[in-house]
């Protein structure tokens, strides 16, 4: 099972550190986790996503909210979010198989923002979903190098904003 959780901290020196270390001592499982400055430069805004059963992503919760930097923590639930990663893919593309890579850029609405000679980089943004379809249609290329940001969010509408 898996959560995502939006975490409002203070914006401090180390304070990524100290949440990935309580899932470290933990033993909890990150599978992706997002960082940035809000609106407000005093406080950051980050994104975990956690995996485990009911109890332990309850448990990673309730200990996420005890840190000092921690203002707010809550979950973003599918129905009432919006998710979004970005994907950088670098893709082998010599003259005879490039036309074929450049139509699956076209039928997912990715971007391509870099040719060389013999590759090409693709920006992509999506769900999760999206990207892990885009790259398994991609098997019969070679991907030279690829980089995942990892999931951003917010939650639809006004109800749930924090104004600090």
């Amino acid at each position: 099972m898996k959560k995502v959780f939006q975490l409002l901290v203070d914006n401090n020196a180390g304070v990524l550190s100290r949440i990935s270390g309580l899932f470290a001592r933990r033993g909890y499982s990150i599978e992706s986790i997002t960082a940035g400055i809000t609106a407000d430069p005093s406080y950051t805004r980050i994104t975990i996503v956690a995996s485990g059963d009911e109890q332990i992503l309850d448990q990673i919760e309730k200990q996420v909210a005890k840190l000092v930097d921690v203002r707010e923590i809550k979950e973003l639930t599918p129905q009432r979010s919006v998710y979004r990663e970005l994907a950088l893919i670098k893709v082998r593309a010599l003259v005879d198989n490039r036309q074929g890579v450049i139509t699956l850029v076209d039928i997912f609405r990715a971007n391509i923002i870099d040719v060389a000679p013999e590759s090409i980089i693709i920006e992509m943004t999506g769900d999760q979903d999206k990207i892990d379809a885009f790259i398994n249609l991609l098997e019969g290329y070679e991907i030279l190098e690829l980089a995942r940001t990892g999931i951003a969010g917010l939650a639809r509408g006004t109800e749930k904003v924090t104004y600090l």
